[in-house]
């Protein structure tokens, strides 16, 4: 008999349980701490990290940043076994929501106080590694908690419930994903980190003040182990992770509004119906789409297409993962014109972004409810944790993808024991033609970089800058330059390679000594125009102007380590920065790497169709005797 003071089993009642508005309350608080971390997450790394210390370091590239973007996102996804297994085994959900709750706090707690002591890059990795546990290990039980509520009598609550569920995610991430930019951009890391920080801890406080309305299912320990491992467990499980391999590649694309389309977003024309918008703003779209796509798609669009056309849940994630190819055909095409010099509207990523939100609510929430009705009543958490699995699976292969196609760097771990450095080039010899030669200055920070052919790649890019700056900053397009350069050969035959990156961005290299492209023997220079910045403030900053200081933190901050800043680089007007490098380049970039991704979504949709005509689902719900448990009954009997 149990000893707890809670309920243990659902009400019988047709109404909706006492305890929702609390999980409610608790998900929007939760989620707003989360996706407002999350949105700055990419621009920090890139733009801010660089500066956190007593001296500016290396900037990190978008590269990187992506790539760790999405390991870090990829670890909250991967926490979530850890914690339905607490859950589901020992503690139960609610003591695993408490306790994780407040190692998610520390872990923003962490965040904000990058720079203040201490290496901020130290306090990045413990802040994130933090919030990977605590938020990654809530997760299922708390997806799996919100089921727990229902009995038999309101059940067909559940679909709606889960839609409001899902909906107080994204006004929590809608607010928090236009606050947090303009904290970063006018308060800088500390409030910006510190503000979700706070969010975080009153949505702990909600959730412990439901605690008396709610149903507290207790952990099913041994009973627990037997379903998982029962033939009917095993084959629920089989069933399932069919399903998540293609959710996780929609994951793989999706998780990108926060990383690659926000870095692509830089380079378009953030003017849109007369407002000026922050990089890192424009995923606030999704959330404010997603609270009028989920009853829109719940009540008009499902039934009327299920009179004429039956809307089974697999069929509405398969038609999703097909309206995912459409969002990202979309931003590929807008690369294309990055790619061309161009600087293409932000509209592209808008529209983009209806068809993503509308491929999520296909995708992402018909697969959670899927997923809770086809998990054995003992394995619910588990099978939470399992569809929450899939989002790491996406988010790793992203990481990966973004780790494979960086070309290793040869001068990157090089340190200054003296003035100048030498390093034994492509014959790993020094003393022969190939070595590379790194000058430091009197605080160990290299200043140049000198490789073979470099006075003949000089000679060259003066002659691209000369073009430049009486074009009035305009770099040679892509045809243009490469005809530019098409008949000067490097010391060791190869041609040299004209490659636009954006409008302000073009890179000259050679294959090097290797005579091969793409590997950490090129070397080259790359080309920045630096331009005066538009001084029309975002819509946020609008709505916020009485709020917002003199100046941006980060000139601030750039100002006090003597890093040149927004305002003299205004006053100066357009200049072009040189960036010699040997190595370091990336394989697959522009749009190049929007369509592989394109691409891989199509197939996989394609093969979804196919799998899913052959799944039989299976529900269970906790007031229903599992296969196993009726046998037993009958034996008993």
């Amino acid at each position: 008999m149990s000893t707890s003071p809670y309920a243990s089993t659902a009400l019988q009642t047709e109404k909706m349980p006492p305890g929702i508005p609390y999980i409610i309350g608790n998900e929007a608080a939760e989620r707003f701490s989360f996706y407002g971390m999350r949105t700055i997450l990419t621009i920090f790394m890139v733009n801010y990290l660089w500066l956190m210390g007593d001296t500016a370091t290396q900037q990190m590239s978008d590269a990187e940043a992506t790539k760790r973007f999405h390991l870090f996102v990829a670890l909250v996804y991967a926490t979530p076994i850890l914690g339905a297994l607490l859950a589901d085994l020992v503690l139960g959900k609610y003591r695993v929501i408490m306790l994780l709750s407040v190692v998610y706090c520390l872990g923003h707690g962490a965040l904000a106080l990058m720079g203040m002591a201490g290496e901020a890059g130290t306090w990045l990795v413990a802040g994130l590694w933090l919030i990977a546990i605590g938020s990654g290990g809530i997760k299922p039980c708390v997806s799996a908690h919100v089921g727990d509520q229902f009995g038999s009598l309101n059940r067909h609550l559940l679909p709606r419930i889960f839609n409001w569920f899902y909906w107080s995610i994204n006004l929590g991430a809608f607010v928090s994903t236009l606050l947090t930019p303009w904290l970063l951009e006018w308060y800088g890391p500390h409030w910006a980190f510190g503000v979700p920080g706070v969010l975080m801890a009153l949505a702990t406080i909600v959730f412990w003040m439901g605690r008396t309305k709610f149903v507290h299912i207790p952990a099913r320990g041994v009973g627990f182990a037997k379903e998982l491992f029962s033939g009917e467990g095993i084959k629920a499980i089989l069933k399932l992770c069919a399903i998540y391999v293609f959710v996780a590649i929609f994951w793989a694309l999706f998780d990108q509004t926060g990383s690659s389309w926000v870095l692509q977003a830089e380079n378009m024309d953030r003017n849109f119906l007369g407002v000026e918008w922050l990089p890192s703003q424009i995923q606030a779209l999704n959330p404010i789409l997603i609270l009028t796509f989920i009853p829109l798609f719940s009540y008009l669009l499902y039934p009327l297409i299920d009179k004429v056309f039956p809307l089974t849940p697999l069929r509405k994630i398969s038609i999703g993962l097909f309206i995912m190819v459409i969002a990202f055909a979309l931003v590929s095409i807008a690369q294309m014109r990055i790619d061309a010099g161009e600087t293409p509207s932000i509209a592209w990523q808008l529209v983009a972004f209806v068809a993503l939100t509308a491929s999520e609510v296909m995708v992402s929430i018909v697969c959670l409810e899927f997923s809770y009705t086809q998990a054995p009543k003992a394995m619910k958490s588990f099978v939470m944790a399992l569809f929450l699995f899939a989002v790491f699976a996406g988010n790793l292969l992203t990481a990966q993808i973004n780790d494979f196609i960086q070309v290793k760097n040869p001068v990157a771990a090089v340190e200054a024991t003296s003035n100048e450095a030498a390093l034994g080039g492509y014959d790993e010899k020094i003393g022969t033609p190939d070595d590379l030669l790194l000058p430091f200055d009197k605080d160990g920070k290299r200043t140049d970089l000198q490789f073979r052919g470099r006075e003949q790649l000089d000679v060259l890019v003066a002659e691209l800058v000369e073009k430049i700056e009486t074009s009035e900053f305009t770099a040679p397009s892509q045809k243009e330059g490469a005809k530019m350069i098409s008949e000067v050969m490097d010391p060791w035959g190869n041609p040299y390679r004209y490659r636009v990156i954006n409008r302000n961005t073009i890179r000259v290299s050679s294959d090097g000594p290797d005579k091969q492209p793409t590997t950490q023997w090129d070397q080259g220079i790359i080309l920045k125009i630096t331009r005066p910045e538009s001084s029309e403030p975002s819509a946020f900053e609008k709505w916020m102007g009485v709020f917002k200081p003199d100046q941006p933190w980060l000139d601030k901050r750039k100002a006090a380590l003597g890093v040149p800043t927004t305002a003299e680089i205004n006053e100066s007007g357009p200049t072009i920065q040189r960036d010699y490098f040997v190595g370091g380049q990336i394989k697959l970039e522009g749009a190049s790497y929007f369509w592989f991704f394109t691409g891989l979504m199509l197939a996989s949709a394609l093969i979804f169709v196919v799998v899913a005509k052959l799944y039989r689902p299976r529900e269970y719900y906790h007031d229903e005797a599992t296969d196993a448990e009726a046998r037993e009954e009958a034996s008993r009997n």
